[in-house]
């Protein structure tokens, strides 16, 4: 199955697991497929930022990736081929396509400043790929340093047929979707499939701006496909409601630095993955900040909407 515009629902951002030692912990990419898929994921995106994809050998990227596009069966699999250069990205797309995957998600290097060199580093890469690759562009100014404009992004979607997905993370970000939105009304951009991230600190309202759901790796996907349901069946307040339930575990797993280790500490202790370790180099929490993770973990599950 080929990625296309119509994807919609939550796709997890999902996080490499490793052993303690730092060796990559297969079981546990056997049991984090299991959890995605009973949470209600739509697909899943593999070998992005929260996957530590820059610590992984060639080898252990395509070993992770493949096992993903096994386990989801029919299900999608995108993957990230970010690279410095684009010969490792070539062939990166290129053999996880083989393997199955649906298609391939690319951020900008971060020295691109100015408008026309986005767009040119869209064509180059696209060139060195193929164009019968179907791509995702990942517009996350944040942490890649990098703004593009929604008239940017439409001239790449109106260049590049394929494309077929923005994953759109920037802060803030709500009338860059409105934007893209009325681009497509008036018919300037052909549609595309809008999937945000920034762990779904905005996603309630995203949602009603236009997105057609997540791609992100907040450590409840299970609140995310809920929260998406309820905004499909109109419960508007029911949706954010359940959102409110989450912010403060949301706004604290945001937190630069340390974000990772958060969300995989809280998907260890929900059985997700066995250990929260990452491959070094990378932080860790300290007992404080485990122990206030705990704090809204608990107040979570007293709410009555933690999933626990």
């Amino acid at each position: 199955m080929l990625l296309d515009a119509s994807a919609s629902g939550v796709f997890p951002i999902a996080p490499t697991p490793f052993h303690p030692d730092g060796r990559l912990d297969e079981a546990s990419i056997d049991r984090l497929i299991d959890g995605y898929l009973k949470a209600g994921s739509s697909g899943v995106t593999v070998l992005g930022i929260m996957g530590e994809a820059p610590k992984l050998e060639p080898e252990e990227s395509i070993a992770v990736a493949t096992r993903f596009i096994r386990g989801f069966g029919k299900l999608p699999v995108i993957v990230g081929i970010s690279a410095p250069g684009f010969a490792a990205m070539r062939s990166l797309a290129r053999t996880v396509m083989a393997k199955g995957a649906a298609g391939v998600m690319i951020a900008p290097v971060p020295s691109l400043r100015t408008d026309d060199q986005i767009i040119g580093y869209y064509h180059q890469a696209i060139e060195a790929i193929g164009d019968d690759i179907p791509f995702v562009i990942q517009d996350y100014p944040l942490t890649l340093s990098v703004q593009m404009t929604p008239k940017v992004i439409r001239q790449i979607v109106s260049d590049l047929r394929s494309c077929v997905m923005l994953k759109h993370e920037d802060w803030p970000g709500l009338e860059k979707i409105s934007t893209l939105r009325a681009f497509q009304a008036e018919g300037s951009l052909r549609p595309i499939s809008i999937l945000t991230g920034n762990g779904g600190l905005f996603l309630d309202f995203e949602m009603e701006r236009g997105a057609d759901g997540a791609m992100t790796g907040y450590a409840f996907p299970d609140m995310l496909f809920e929260l998406v349901k309820l905004h499909r069946a109109g419960q508007r307040d029911q949706a954010h409601d359940l959102f409110d339930a989450h912010l403060p575990l949301l706004r604290y797993e945001q937190q630069q630095g340390i974000g990772l280790a958060v969300r995989k500490y809280v998907m260890m202790k929900r059985g997700f993955i066995a250990s929260d370790a990452q491959r070094k180099p990378g932080p860790v929490l300290s007992a404080k900040a485990s122990a206030e993770v705990d704090y809204l973990l608990s107040r979570l599950a007293s709410s009555g909407r933690s999933f626990l």
